[in-house]
């Protein structure tokens, strides 16, 4: 059985796809605070009743430090990461953000008493398996992103134990929705049809697990209702949508789905030789000790991203909701 939302929760990445995501499910969620950490200079937050934010250097540990004891929050969720976005960051940057800074906030959470470490990882971590990925497969990936995720995932679940940390590993797949601007797949689609210009993609032979980043916010608030029973089990669970399509599939039944006036330019870029050829979630864990599945359909939230960051297209409202791949 479900239990309620912890009273306080403490957020990093709040300004994130997902972080925008998850804040506008925890908004005004009854007997919940939520306390955003930020970096100087970052994105504003959105104003939500019950969330609130605070900049912090997230390089000091003293200043970490003050922020969870003032707090004192029965939950810890981190979803900042950097390193998905071309070009990306050097990798030293990928690695104190997706390495050291995670496992700096799980070493001062630790002096919260009772506090439940939820940090979401990657589904990109995985070694490609040609199959649908379970949670106990092996993590193995060149993918520089996905290289620093894995090296997090892997020192956090021995490090919590160590610490008395209950702590939770989420591994979402490939999501998008509003907040999803920069150069990834689906804002470059749509950048290319508000343009009139033609999108160079590869091949699309890849096989894909798409899902909306509501989902994936949705997956993190079952994930907080239901923390591990102790710290010696870290728990895991993958957050996708379980159908496997290749991915120039999935692309044009979103773009016919949406209607969208855009030349698709399939084979015209490389395959990046980092990306797994199969990228699928096995979801059963999930769906069956925190009651999650997925519920948006994509299209919808592809369409959902272009109405706020791509208005000129002029999108109707989509199809009728029904999940599909």
């Amino acid at each position: 059985m479900a239990s309620r939302l912890p009273k306080r929760i403490l957020l990093t990445g709040g300004t994130g796809i997902l972080g925008r995501a998850l804040l506008e499910l925890l908004a005004g969620q009854e007997g919940s605070r939520v306390l955003v950490l930020r970096r100087k200079g970052g994105r504003p937050l959105p104003k939500l009743p019950g969330i609130r934010a605070q900049t912090v250097n997230f390089a000091s540990s003293t200043n970490l430090a003050g922020a969870l004891a003032s707090f004192r929050p029965q939950a810890v969720v981190h979803a900042a990461a950097t390193g998905m976005e071309i070009p990306r960051p050097p990798f030293s940057v990928m690695a104190e953000t997706n390495v050291m800074l995670p496992l700096r906030l799980l070493q001062e959470a630790a002096r919260c008493r009772g506090v439940h470490f939820i940090t979401v990882s990657t589904g990109l971590a995985y070694l490609d398996q040609g199959r649908r990925l379970r949670e106990e497969d092996q993590l193995e990936t060149t993918h520089p992103y996905a290289a620093t995720k894995a090296a997090a995932d892997l020192l956090m679940r021995s490090a919590a134990p160590a610490l008395g940390v209950r702590l939770t590993v989420l591994r979402p797949f490939s999501f998008t929705g509003p907040g999803d601007d920069g150069t990834r797949l689906f804002p470059s689609i749509l950048r290319a049809a508000s343009s009139g210009r033609k999108v160079s993609l590869t091949g699309g032979r890849q096989v894909r697990d798409f899902l909306s980043v509501r989902d994936v916010a949705a997956g993190v608030l079952a994930a907080l209702r239901h923390p591990p029973a102790s710290p010696a089990r870290p728990a895991i669970y993958n957050l996708g949508n379980g159908q496997a399509h290749s991915l120039r599939k999935i692309i044009r039944n979103v773009v016919r789905q949406l209607g969208l006036r855009v030349k698709l330019g399939f084979g015209e870029k490389d395959a990046d030789p980092s990306e797994p050829r199969f990228l699928v979630a096995d979801i059963r864990r999930a769906e069956r000790e925190l009651g999650w599945r997925p519920q948006e359909p994509l299209v919808h939230a592809v369409g959902r991203l272009a109405r706020t960051s791509f208005p000129s297209l002029k999108l109707p409202e989509p199809p009728a909701r029904r999940r599909t791949g």
